[in-house]
C-alpha cells in the first residue's frame, strides 16, 4: 500500500499547507541558536544535528556532547505538545491530531533508547529562557563529564 493510500498516514489537507509546512526548519531555530551560543561562550563544545545509531532508534538531538554521552533536544512548543503551550489546532483535526501524536511517541522512543544505550537526555522546551536551559545543560553535563576540569565536553 502506498503511503498517500495508507489510512494510518494522514496526508496534508491542501499542497500549499503541504509547501509551508515543508518550509519550517528543523534545525538552526532562534531557541536553537541561541542556546548553542551560549554553551559556547561557556567553552561547551558539541556537535550540531548528529544522527546517532542505537539499537532500535536512529534519533537526532539537536545538540550532542559525544564524550559526555548527552543528548540535548530542543522541542518546539507545537510540534511536541508543549503541556504549557502546546494546542491542538482547530482546523484539520484529523491530520494534525495523529501527527502531532507521532512526533511525541517518537521523542519518548528516542529518550528510552538513548537511555538504554547510556546517554543523558536534556529536553528543552522553545520557551524557557535560553539562559536558565543553557545552565540547566551545563549542570548535567559537569554532573556526567570526568572529574578533569582541562577535559573537553565533545
Amino acid at each position: 500500500m502506498t503511503p498517500s493510500t495508507d489510512p494510518a498516514t494522514p496526508t496534508p489537507p491542501t499542497p500549499g499547507r503541504s509547501r509551508n509546512m515543508a518550509a519550517i526548519k528543523r534545525r538552526d531555530t532562534k531557541p536553537e541558536r541561541t542556546i548553542r551560543s551560549l554553551l559556547h561562550a561557556a567553552g561547551k563544545r558539541y556537535r550540531v544535528d548528529l544522527r546517532l545509531q542505537l539499537k532500535g532508534a536512529r534519533p537526532r538531538p539537536d545538540i550532542v556532547f559525544t564524550r559526555a554521552r548527552v543528548a540535548v533536544f530542543v522541542d518546539g512548543c507545537f510540534w511536541h505538545c508543549c503541556p504549557e503551550h502546546g494546542r491542538q489546532p482547530g482546523v484539520n483535526g484529523g491530520y494534525w491530531g495523529p501527527k502531532l501524536e507521532r512526533n511525541v511517541a517518537r521523542d519518548r522512543t528516542a529518550d528510552e533508547a538513548l537511555a538504554a544505550a547510556g546517554w543523558t537526555v536534556v529536553r528543552v522546551w522553545e520557551h524557557e529562557a535560553p539562559d536558565e536551559a543553557a545552565a540547566r545543560i551545563i549542570a548535567v553535563l559537569d554532573a556526567t563529564s570526568p572529574a578533569n576540569p582541562g577535559s573537553r565536553t565533545e
